[in-house]
Formats: C-alpha cells, structure tokens, sequence
C-alpha cells in the first residue's frame, strides 16, 4: 500500500519573500530520492530549487508555470512505497514497439543507462528533465560527476557549446506587430527582470523623490594599502578589492550620520542599529542582484573582504538564498568597473533611503600646494555620488556623509 504525502515549500523556504512556480524538474511518475531537485521557484530576486523530503515516486503534478505560491500551498504529490500506477504506465508506454527515439533516450534516462550500454551514468531528475526537455542522447555527454555521472551543470554546459555552434544558423525571429516591419527579435522577460523593471519603477516614480549628491575622491591611500595587504588576504583565502574598502567606509560614515541607515515610514523613521550593506552584483544579461554583507559595523577589513567574497561568489554561481538578501540597511554600487564616471540618479533599492554609487578610478591632473607653491600632480581620483530619499534625507546630511566617507578613504591607515 502506498503512502501518498503532499509536496509543499519548507517552512521558512521563502523568508516572508512572494515566490512565482518556475517549473518542475520531473515528472508523474519518475522516481526520486531524497534531497533530489524536483521543481525550482522565483523569490524577489532569486531562482532556487526544492528537494524531495522522501524516497518515492511523484504522483500528481499540480502547480504550473507562473503560479503565485507560498508555504501553505499544495504543488504536487508524492507516493511513498512501491511504483505508483502513473510511473508503470509511464514506463509501458515508453517501452512500447511504437516508441520513437525520444522515447527511448527517456527510457534510458530513466533507467540511469547511456545508449552505448555503459552503467556509469547515475543520473537524478534535474538531468532528465533537461535531456527529455532538449531532446539529448546521455551518451554524447560527458559526465563531470563522481565516476562520470553527468550532472546537471554537465547539461547546461553542453547545451550552450551546441548553440555557440549553431548561433550563425539562427534565423532571426521577425514580429511586423511589434515593429511595423521591421526585423527584430523578441526576448521574453524573464522572471528576475521582470521583478527589476517593477522595483525600479516603483522606487523611482511612485515611492522616493531622488536627489543626488557628487564628490571626488583620492584613492592613493587605499590602492597602497591594498598592495601591502593584498597578498595575505590572499594566502588566507580571502580576496581583497576595493569594494571591501567601501563598505568599512561607509559603516564609519553611517556611525556619524544615523539617519542614512534608515526606513522611511509615514509617521516615523526608523533608525537601526546594524549596518547591512547590499552590494550590486550584475549577472551580465540576466540582470543584478544585491547580496547583503550584514552587521558591518562589527567587522574589520579582513572579515567584510571575506563575508563579500563569500556573498558575491554565492550570486555569480546561483546560490543564492532568500535569507542572503534580505535586511539590507544600505546599498552600494560599484558602477565604475565597467567605465561608469558617474550616475544620477541611481535608484535606491526600497525600503532603504540612500544608495551610494561609486565611479570609475583614473589618473587626473589636480592642483596641490606644495611648499606654498600650487603644482600640477596626476592622481587616482573617481567621483563617488550618494542617491537619496528626499523624504528621510535633506542636503545636509547628505553631503556630511558624504564628507566623512572620502575621508576615511583618503586617510586610511593614518
């Protein structure tokens, strides 16, 4: 007799985040194990997966593709025990002496078993829901995995090599609706952009007026004291960049101006006590991200460099977890790695009231007394901006911070 168990979210899986169903990772019938991927979700700003709280087979499948759910809902079910009734079926079916050649590569997924015969490839349900969704041989894969498992990763990896191949046979797509006749391509949205365009529209024309803020900074003191410092941090793990710089800075610029680690309410503003520091991280054309480093005013250089290490590495890789982005007190932008001298206004990431952005370095040509006579000197200066929420901030704050941050900064180490 079998046990039928609902498929439901675990408690605390989404962080009082809203979630949108993304997409099952298996289906009625095939078997699972516990802790295997078997669907995946969107949070805010995050994709992640669900696992199997049991060995079983999946029974019926009911949540679809873009489904609001939350922890109470039911996704699915779960038989415990023997093969469901849908799994033998399933399996008849694809035995059958009609089956095409897509039947049979799922059969042999389902099996574990290549199509050369070998028994090297124990594969789990992310990787055959990948092989039957894009039509693949397990065969003509290799496995990454222990003893040559093909994981999931191993899919992906083989599917963007194919396109990369096939991209100069593409025909572009045409849409005269869309463009009155012109050639174009349509992109659907995905998910995590669709989120982005919400938030930034809802942030800058609907919640905070925007004012922003300019000033230059000297980053001698900080690039020599990365070069002293960098090699250890190195040898400890840790890698040291100029952003692990800017979060100290500005926790001991929030310990003089409070009011910048904010929330604005109605009848209120809500000051808090520690600093999290969001830092936007872009995920090329998947969008951005913003990782939460928390409790900065607590830590020293060696440990903010390797809490961002850590969060920054967690959101390139897709490993993010909802509880990694949230109770951001305050957010960063470090635009000017990709040449960026300044920008105005950047949006502030809601319910925070202030975002700082960060220019590109380069060398300019300044004028500084030197031995009471005023000299031309070339140093590293970028322009560093402080966004705010006109609301909970006025220009006096604003620039105090602001004066504090570039001082620290340009006297590190004294």
């Amino acid at each position: 007799m079998n046990e039928s168990m609902t498929i439901t979210l675990p408690v605390g899986a989404l962080e009082g985040t809203a979630a949108v169903f993304s997409t099952w990772l298996v289906e009625e019938g095939d078997h699972v194990r516990k802790g295997d991927p078997i669907l995946e979700l969107e949070t805010d700003k995050v994709s992640m997966e669900v696992c199997a709280e049991n060995d079983g087979f999946i029974g019926k499948i009911l949540a679809t593709s873009g489904d609001n759910v939350d922890e109470k809902t039911i996704l699915g079910y779960l038989n415990c025990g023997e093969q469901s009734e849908v799994d033998k079926a399933s399996v008849d079916k694809s035995s059958s002496p009609v089956a095409n050649d897509a039947s049979k590569n799922i059969a042999v997924a389902k099996c574990g078993v290549a199509d050369d015969g070998s028994k090297r490839h124990l594969i789990g349900p992310a990787v055959r829901k990948l092989l039957r969704k894009h039509n693949l041989n397990l065969s003509s894969i290799d496995g990454s995995g222990k003893g040559g498992r093909v994981t999931r990763d191993d899919i992906l990896a083989f599917i963007d090599t194919q396109a990369s191949k096939e991209q100069s046979n593409l025909n572009v797509s045409t849409s005269a609706e869309k463009s009155h006749g012109l050639k174009s391509k349509l992109v659907p949205h995905t998910a995590m952009r669709k989120k982005i365009a919400n938030h930034m529209v809802d942030s800058l024309l609907h919640t905070s007026p925007h004012v922003t803020s300019v000033f230059e900074m000297d980053m001698g003191r900080i690039i020599e004291h990365r070069k002293m410092c960098k090699m250890g941090f190195e040898e400890a793990g840790v890698k040291l960049t100029f952003t692990a710089y800017f979060l100290a800075a500005s926790a001991k610029a929030m310990q003089k101006v409070p009011v910048v680690n904010s929330r604005f309410h109605d009848d209120c503003l809500e000051i808090f006590e520690d600093i999290n520091i969001g830092v936007g991280t872009a995920l090329g054309d998947d969008g951005l991200i913003v990782p939460v480093v928390k409790q900065v005013q607590e830590k020293n250089l060696f440990e903010i460099a390797s809490a961002l290490q850590q969060q920054t590495d967690k959101a390139r890789q897709g490993k993010l977890a909802a509880a990694d982005m949230r109770d951001g007190t305050f957010t960063i932008s470090n635009h000017g790695v990709s040449g960026s001298l300044f920008a105005t206004p950047i949006i502030i990431n809601q319910p925070q009231v202030a975002i700082l952005g960060i220019g590109k370095l380069e060398k300019r040509a300044v004028v500084e007394e030197v031995d009471g006579e005023d000299t031309i000197v070339i140093r590293p200066k970028c322009y560093v901006s402080l966004s705010i929420d006109h609301r909970a901030l006025d220009a006096y704050q604003t620039n105090l911070f602001l004066s504090h941050f570039v001082e620290v900064i340009e006297n590190w180490g004294i």
